[in-house]
C-alpha cells in the first residue's frame, strides 16, 4: 500500500514538472524586437532654399489659387546630412494677384508654398514663402509675407509724355511757327499724359526657369529613411 502511494506521488510530481516545462518559453525562441524609432531630421524655420520655377507666371493672366510648381536647384544640407536633395519638387499656389493701376498702384503677386515632394515620392507638408527673386527683372520684394512687386514705371510714362510733347512742338512749329510750337507742345503733352493714364502699369512676370528663393516659415520634420530614392540606394550599395 505504501509502495502504491509512493508511485502515485512520483507520477504526480513528474506530470507537474512536465507541465511547467511546456509552459516555459523556449530558449531558442526569438525575443520581441525593440523599435529604435525613426531617424528624424529637422529643417529649421527661416531656412532659405534656392528654387527654379517650372512654369511662367504673370499678373496679367494669373488668378488666386492657381498652382505653382518649382524644383530645388541644389541639395540642402543640415549637420552634414542632405535633407532636401536637388530635384525635389516644391508645390504651392498663388494667394493674391494685383495688376498695375492706370494712374497709381503697381502689380503685385503673392505665392505660398505648401508641399515638398522628394525624388523617392515621399511628400512633406510645409509653409514657405518667396524671400527673393534674383532671376527676375524689374521686380522687388514688398514685405515679409513674400509679396513680389513690379518696379515703378512712372519714369517711363513721364518719358513717353515728354516725347509726345516734343513731337507736338515739332509739328506745331512746322505748321504755325513759334506760336504753333507752343500750342503743339501743349497738345502733345496732354496727349502723352492721356495715353499714360489709359495704359496700365507693367505686370509682374516670372518666366519658366526663373531663380527664386524660398524661405521655410515653420520647422519641418522629415524621415531620413525616406529621403533617398530607390535608385540612389541601389547606387550607394553598389559602391
Amino acid at each position: 500500500m505504501v509502495i502504491r502511494a509512493a508511485s502515485i506521488w512520483v507520477l504526480l510530481l513528474a506530470g507537474t514538472l512536465a507541465a511547467q516545462t511546456s509552459e516555459a518559453p523556449s530558449a531558442a525562441a526569438p525575443m520581441p524586437s525593440v523599435d529604435s524609432g525613426k531617424a528624424m531630421l529637422v529643417i529649421p524655420a527661416g531656412t532659405r532654399v534656392p528654387l527654379t520655377l517650372k512654369q511662367a507666371i504673370s499678373t496679367k493672366t494669373a488668378r488666386d489659387e492657381d498652382p505653382v510648381y518649382a524644383e530645388t536647384a541644389f541639395p540642402f544640407v543640415v549637420n552634414e546630412r542632405v535633407v532636401i536633395p536637388a530635384g525635389t519638387y516644391i508645390q504651392g499656389k498663388i494667394t493674391r494677384v494685383q495688376r498695375g493701376g492706370h494712374v497709381k498702384g503697381r502689380a503685385e503677386l503673392l505665392v505660398h508654398f505648401t508641399s515638398m515632394i522628394y525624388p523617392s515620392g515621399y511628400t512633406v507638408m510645409l509653409g514657405g514663402s518667396v524671400e527673393n527673386t534674383p532671376g527676375a527683372q524689374r521686380t522687388s520684394m514688398k514685405d515679409s509675407e513674400g509679396t513680389i512687386r513690379q518696379d515703378s514705371d512712372a519714369g517711363k510714362k513721364a518719358k513717353e509724355a515728354a516725347g509726345a510733347a516734343t513731337t507736338g512742338a515739332v509739328i506745331g512749329a512746322i505748321t504755325g511757327g513759334g506760336k504753333g510750337a507752343g500750342i503743339g507742345a501743349g497738345i502733345g503733352g496732354v496727349a502723352g499724359l492721356a495715353v499714360g493714364m489709359l495704359s496700365r502699369g507693367g505686370d509682374v512676370r516670372l518666366e519658366a526657369g526663373t531663380s527664386i528663393e524660398m524661405e521655410i516659415q515653420r520647422e519641418v520634420t522629415v524621415d531620413a529613411s525616406r529621403i533617398s530614392s530607390r535608385r540612389e540606394v541601389i547606387v550607394r550599395n553598389s559602391d
